[in-house]
């Protein structure tokens, strides 16, 4: 049986944060494809349809929307229906800059490659975004 594994990305922003995985190589926006009342992946086409994110590491490829993201992850957040940490293949500043203000952990720019391959849905992860490091196991 094997330890932890170790994975090392860009310094992200946020609080240390822990959950259970949930992955997907599809992308991710705050604004078109959750239903943020409910807590679950709503749009039809996403590959998470139907399934909550509340509470969970979420694992995504990348952020896609604009200024609205920001807002709606503080939103979120503040009535307690958001993901504990967001791992990305890369993040625009906007997301960034949402997670900074719901004080979510967020992280990209994995240097051992893509994230979405790297982690299972399932497998706890331990997410610490001021060293950037992501513990899984």
């Amino acid at each position: 049986m094997s330890g932890p594994r170790i994975l090392r990305c860009h310094v992200g922003v946020g609080p240390v944060a822990e959950g259970e995985a949930l992955v997907t190589d599809d992308n991710f926006s705050a604004r078109y494809d959750l239903d943020r009342l409910q807590g679950i992946f709503s749009r039809p086409q996403h590959k998470l349809h139907g399934q909550s994110y509340v509470g969970k590491v979420l694992v995504v490829n990348t952020a896609k929307g604009g200024v609205a993201s920001a807002w709606m992850l503080h939103e979120m957040a503040a009535r307690g229906m958001a993901p504990v940490a967001i791992l990305f293949n890369r993040f625009n500043p906007i997301l960034a800059q949402g997670a900074a203000l719901a004080d979510l952990a967020i992280c990209d720019r994995f240097a051992d490659g893509d994230i979405t391959r790297l982690i299972e849905t399932g497998e706890q992860v331990k997410v610490e975004p001021a060293v950037g490091l992501v513990t899984v196991g």
